[in-house]
């Protein structure tokens, strides 16, 4: 089965509008035979004669009155979805994004986040959900517009991650215990009771594997899915809980940190979307908005 031309469909309708030849040749900057043409064309695929002729000049049949206003709008409609996109109006746009962060990303970047948000684009609500591991499908199919969190063997290859910054783990334990009062190390770090962090509910990690060249093995008293449980049992505890460093700020507020005494490498901390969003203006401003607050928040400690 052919498929119309639908180029005709312009023509139609500058011929529709003008109701002339001459004047539609000269509209569209053709000559007046190549406008013939191109009615003979529309009457052959139509299947009527659209124009006739009515002593010097021109009239529609009704089949063309009909058509020229649907045909009108088309164009028109044709014309706003090959236009380049208009400026985004932040003080008129209603839309949620939905954002998927590890335990953590809310207590300590989402406050200044919804600010910014809020006032740059007073009608955009922010919808925050857990994010329990690094597949991919979210992005995928939709239902999540952005993502943070360190990139893995199930982040999707064409995941688009550029980093957004690097963090440290150190070791939290509330304001009075023992280890707040001595030089820290390695043997006094693995002789603490711990808590280990592990979403698949693990019960070992890489602290672990860098405390086993040393001949060094920490005893963990339980295990947790988050950042915030780890914080919370801490503070109420004598025992050690290790986490990323900028990651979980406001939520080590009143407690005392320290630098690991194990070498342990930094992780990245990225940014996630699927690449059908890299054009969306709206999407791209709310990309801008999370690197600029997560840049803006550098509290390392010596």
């Amino acid at each position: 089965m052919s498929h119309p031309d639908l180029n005709l469909l312009v023509t139609l309708d500058v011929l529709l509008t003008e109701g002339s030849v001459v004047r539609a040749a000269r509209r569209l900057r053709l000559s007046p035979s190549a406008m013939s043409r191109a009615l003979a064309r529309l009457r052959e695929t139509t299947g009527d004669p659209l124009l006739v002729r009515a002593g010097r000049g021109l009239v529609p049949t009704p089949r063309a009155l009909e058509l020229r206003e649907r045909v009108g709008w088309l164009v028109q409609d044709a014309e706003a979805v090959l236009r380049p996109v208009e400026m985004l109006d932040l003080k008129r746009l209603v839309r949620t994004f939905t954002l998927r962060n590890q335990d953590g990303f809310v207590e300590n970047f989402g406050p200044d986040l919804i600010a910014r948000v809020g006032e740059q684009a007073p009608g955009v609500r922010l919808r925050f959900v857990l994010k329990p591991d690094k597949d991919s499908t979210p992005l995928r199919d939709g239902s999540v517009d952005l993502e943070t969190g360190v990139v893995g063997k199930a982040t999707g290859p064409e995941i688009r991650a550029p980093a957004l910054f690097r963090d440290r783990f150190v070791g939290v334990v509330r304001m009075g215990h023992p280890l707040c009062e001595v030089m820290m190390t390695p043997a006094r770090y693995a002789a603490g009771r711990h808590i280990l962090i592990s979403r698949r509910g693990l019960d070992r990690g890489p602290i672990d594997d860098a405390l086993a060249p040393l001949g060094l093995k920490r005893e963990v008293v339980t295990v947790v899915g988050g950042f915030s449980e780890a914080l919370a049992l801490a503070r109420a505890s004598d025992l050690i809980a290790s986490v990323p460093e900028r990651y979980t700020g406001n939520l080590r507020d009143g407690m005392f940190c320290f630098p690991l005494p194990v070498p342990l490498p930094e992780i990245s901390v990225s940014l996630l979307w699927h690449p059908r969003l890299d054009a969306d203006q709206a999407h791209r401003w709310l990309r801008g908005c999370v690197r600029d607050v997560c840049a803006g928040i550098t509290r390392w400690i010596s």
